[in-house]
């Protein structure tokens, strides 16, 4: 006996119910298929987008940033929002490489910014040791780490900067703790200050 009745739409799951398996996407390279399962919030979907672009990512990054650990968090960071902002994505207008390529510039962008302000949060530090300014803002000291730096200095040396970075002492109450001329202060201070300088332009180039 042959069944006439019209299908409704209960007979069939919806689209956003069904699961594409992940062979079959890699398979039959189906970006819509891709998409779809994507958007729907298929986390095998998501490990097939990072398989396929997560070396464009990282060399769009690495080319711009030259440091692998910053390429790897930019990597990160790209297909996590990707992953958070799906709903956003509209397929009609862009293909899903050229929309990561988009997150990928903004998030690169995000990396230089970051790295613009640590630099000029440190100078910040730096220079308002070397004019005497003891009302340093807590962030920018938190933001240098100093303990090696200063570690690496000779014992008289690194006892003035302990007394300028931590117990943010004026070069004259420098000297009157240490029994040393202010001169002599002064003059170990601006030499740490460049072995410093040099230090974190070392490390901004890694």
């Amino acid at each position: 006996m042959n069944d006439n009745r019209t299908p409704s739409p209960g007979d069939h799951p919806s689209p956003a119910a069904v699961r594409i398996p992940v062979s079959e996407l890699l398979q039959n390279h189906d970006e819509s298929s891709l998409v779809a399962s994507f958007q729907a919030g298929d986390e095998r979907a998501l490990a097939t987008v990072y398989e396929r672009w997560a070396r464009l990512v990282y060399g769009m990054s690495m080319r711009s940033l030259a440091n692998v650990a910053d390429a790897e968090d930019v990597t990160q960071r790209v297909f996590v929002a990707a992953w958070l902002g799906r709903a956003s994505f509209d397929p009609e207008r862009a293909r899903l490489s050229a929309w990561l390529v988009g997150i990928t510039k903004n998030t690169i962008a995000d990396a230089h910014e970051r790295r613009a302000r640590d630099r000029r949060d440190r100078e910040a530090l730096i220079q308002s040791l070397d004019r005497e300014v003891t009302d340093w803002p807590d962030d920018l000291a938190e933001r240098l780490v100093v303990a090696d730096a200063l570690a690496d200095l000779p014992e008289i040396p690194r006892q003035i900067m302990r007394l300028a970075f931590y117990d943010r002492l004026t070069h004259t109450q420098i000297a009157e703790r240490l029994g040393l001329p202010l001169g002599t202060v002064k003059s170990h201070i601006r030499r740490s200050l460049d072995r410093l300088r040099t230090r974190l332009e070392v490390s901004d180039d890694e």
